[in-house]
C-alpha cells in the first residue's frame, strides 16, 4: 500500500530482510535508511537479534547509494559500544558494528537517539506487544560502506643502478606501500605535514637545503654485511632481492646487453637489497657538489625493513635523513638533541644517549616505539673531509612521528586508500585525527605448527602474515613454545588479532582470512600444521 505524503511514498509491512525483493524497493538506491529499534519479536535473545541485525544490513546495502548510510538505533547496552552506559559484556550484547561488518558496513558515528528529529514519531512493539521501547539513553549508529580487504600481489619491478638496470619481484607484503607519492608536491599527507613543519622549524636554527637526489629504493650491497646497508640492522630485516633479470646499457655503443640469468650465474657473489636506510646514502650526500660546512642537507624517502608485526611499525616507512657538518667545540650533537627534544617532547618523545668506540649517538623513542630515530656523530667521515669539524647524521622515522603528533592509534591507517582518510588532514591539516571507523571489532585466533629450529626464520611466518591475511592482522605473539626432546624440532603457538582500523572486518572474513593462512603457511616455510 502506497500513500503519497509530502511527496514521498509510504509503505506498510515491509520486510527489512527482504528489502532487495520488494518490488517497489529493489530498483531504487538511497540515501539514508533508518532503522529504529530492530526486535525480532517476543523474548527473542541476543542472538536471534543479531541475526536479525545482519540480514538487515545485507539488505541494506543492496539498495543503498555507494556513499550513502544506514542509521541503527538501539537501546541503551545494546550496541556493544563503549558509548553505551553502562556497557554489557561482549558476548551478551547484539555486536551491532561487527553485524553491519557481515555487510561490508563500518561505524561513522554514534550519537544519542533524538525523537523529535521524527516528527509524530512513537516507537512500539517491544516484545511485540503495544508498548514503546525504553528510548532514554538510546543510541544513533551512522554506518557507511567500507573499502573491500583485496588479496595483495607480488608486483614486477625495475629499478636501475649505475648502468645496470635490475627486474625483479617485488615481496607481495610490499604492494601496498608502492608508488602512494606522500610527499608529493600535491600531497596532503600528514607525514608530508610533519616534514615540512619539522624543516621549519629546523630553518630558525640552521640554514636548510633540501636536496632532490633520487636515490635508488633498490641498492646494491652484500648480504653478509648488512651494516654496509644500516648499522642498526640486522642481515633477516633487509629485504634482500634477487633479480629475475638484469641488463646493461652501454651507452657509447647505445646497445642493450643482457646478463646472463640469476640463476645460472654460480659465481654471483654481489646481492641486492631494498633500501632499508637512507643513511647509506650519506657519503653520496657529503660529495654533491652542493655540500658545504655548517649547512642541513635533507633528504627523505620510503625506506624498506622487515618488522615483527605491530600497530607501531610497518615494513615500509618515510625516513627523513639530515646532514651536516659543524665545527666540534660547538657540540653538535648536543645542538641538535636539545632542538628536537624542545620540539617533540610533549609528543612523548624521549632521548636516550649511546657511544660504540668513538661513534656518539642519541636515540629518539617513544612508549610505543623505541629507536625510530637517531642523533649520530659519524667519526670515520668526518676524519677524512676535514679536521676540526664533525658530520652529524639525522635520521627519523616520519611514519611514527606523524602518528604521535596527530593521534593516530595504528601506523596502518597512514596506508589506508580510503579517501576519508586524508580528506581529514585537507580540511583540517593540523588537528588532531578523528577516526572514520568507530570501534572496529577484534577476532582472536590461534595457530600451531612444528618446524626447524635451525632453519625457521620468525620474521618470514610475520611476512607471510601480513600476505595472507591482506594485513588485516593488527598483532600477534608467540604464546607457546615446546621443543621435543628427542626428535630436535619445535611446536611454536601464536595468537594472532584480527582487527581493521579502516576496513570492515566480519568474523566470518577473520576466520577465512586465518584459513588462507594456514593453507599457505605448510607451502611457504615447510613447516608442519598441528
Amino acid at each position: 500500500m502506497q500513500t503519497p505524503i509530502a511527496g514521498s511514498a509510504v509503505l506498510f509491512e515491509v520486510d527489512c530482510t527482504c528489502l532487495k525483493e520488494h518490488e517497489a524497493i529493489q530498483d531504487h538506491l538511497f540515501d539514508c535508511i533508518i532503522f529504529n529499534f530492530p526486535h525480532c519479536g517476543r523474548k527473542g535473545g541476543v542472538k536471534k537479534n543479531r541475526i536479525l541485525l545482519v540480514k538487515f544490513f545485507q539488505n541494506a546495502v543492496a539498495v543503498l547509494k555507494d556513499n550513502g548510510e544506514v542509521h541503527v538505533t538501539l537501546c541503551d547496552g545494546q550496541g556493544g559500544t563503549p558509548c553505551d552506559s553502562p556497557m554489557r559484556e561482549w558476548h551478551n550484547s547484539w555486536q551491532v558494528v561487527a553485524m553491519a561488518a557481515e555487510a561490508g558496513l563500518i561505524l561513522s558515528e554514534i550519537h544519542p537517539f533524538d525523537c523529535e528529529t521524527y516528527q509524530g514519531y512513537r516507537c512500539t512493539g517491544y516484545r511485540s506487544q503495544d508498548k514503546g521501547f525504553h528510548v532514554e539513553g538510546a543510541l544513533t549508529h551512522i554506518f557507511t560502506r567500507s573499502l573491500p580487504h583485496t588479496m595483495p600481489e607480488k608486483l614486477k619491478m625495475e629499478k636501475t643502478i649505475g648502468k645496470e638496470t635490475v627486474c625483479f619481484e617485488l615481496p607481495a607484503e610490499l604492494s601496498n606501500y608502492i608508488n602512494r607519492d606522500f610527499l608529493g608536491q600535491q600531497a596532503h599527507h600528514p607525514v608530508k605535514t610533519v616534514q615540512e613543519h619539522l624543516l621549519r622549524e629546523l630553518k630558525s636554527i640552521w640554514p636548510v637545503c633540501s636536496m632532490n637526489e633520487d636515490f635508488p629504493e633498490l641498492v646494491s650491497c652484500l648480504p653478509e654485511t648488512p651494516e654496509a646497508c644500516d648499522s642498526t640492522l640486522t642481515h633477516s630485516e633487509v629485504y634482500w632481492i634477487k633479480p629475475t633479470d638484469t641488463y646493461i646499457f652501454d651507452q657509447s655503443e647505445n646497445e642493450q646487453h643482457d646478463c646472463e640469468s640469476m640463476d645460472d650465474q654460480q659465481s654471483f657473489t654481489g646481492s641486492y637489497a631494498l633500501r632499508p636506510s637512507l643513511s647509506l646514502h650519506v657519503q653520496e650526500i657529503t660529495q654533491n657538489g652542493d655540500f658545504s660546512p655548517g649547512t642541513l642537507h635533507a633528504v627523505s624517502g620510503l625506506v624498506f625493513q622487515r618488522v615483527p608485526i605491530s600497530p607501531s611499525r610497518s615494513p615500509a616507512f618515510h625516513q627523513l635523513l639530515l646532514v651536516g657538518m659543524f665545527p666540534a667545540e660547538s657540540h653538535p650533537v648536543q645542538c641538535f638533541q636539545d632542538c628536537l627534544e624542545s620540539l617533540l617532547a610533549s609528543y612523548g618523545v624521549s632521548f636516550e644517549e649511546a657511544q660504540t668506540g668513538l661513534e656518539q649517538q642519541v636515540w629518539m623513542n617513544s612508549k610505543m616505539l623505541s629507536k625510530f630515530g637517531r642523533i649520530a656523530y659519524l667519526p670515520s667521515f668526518s676524519s677524512a673531509l676535514a679536521e676540526g669539524l664533525q658530520l652529524i647524521a639525522v635520521s627519523i622515522n616520519l611514519d611514527h612521528l606523524a602518528t604521535l603528533i596527530f593521534g593516530i592509534s595504528d601506523c596502518r591507517l597512514l596506508w589506508s586508500a580510503d579517501p576519508r582518510f586524508l580528506k581529514h588532514f585537507e580540511l583540517n591539516p593540523l588537528g588532531p585525527f578523528s577516526p572514520f571507523s568507530l570501534y572496529p571489532p577484534s577476532y582472536l585466533h590461534d595457530i600451531s605448527f612444528w618446524m626447524e629450529p635451525e632453519s625457521y626464520d620468525e620474521l618470514d611466518f610475520h611476512a607471510l602474515v601480513r600476505e595472507a591475511s591482506c594485513g588485516a592482522v593488527k598483532d600477534m605473539a608467540l604464546v607457546d613454545r615446546f621443543r621435543h626432546p628427542h626428535m630436535g624440532h619445535a611446536s611454536l603457538c601464536y595468537r594472532l588479532t584480527y582487527q581493521s582500523p579502516d576496513q570492515a572486518l566480519s568474523h566470518s572474513q577473520a576466520l577465512g582470512l586465518q584459513n588462507q593462512l594456514r593453507r599457505l603457511l605448510p607451502l611457504r616455510l615447510q613447516v608442519t600444521l598441528r
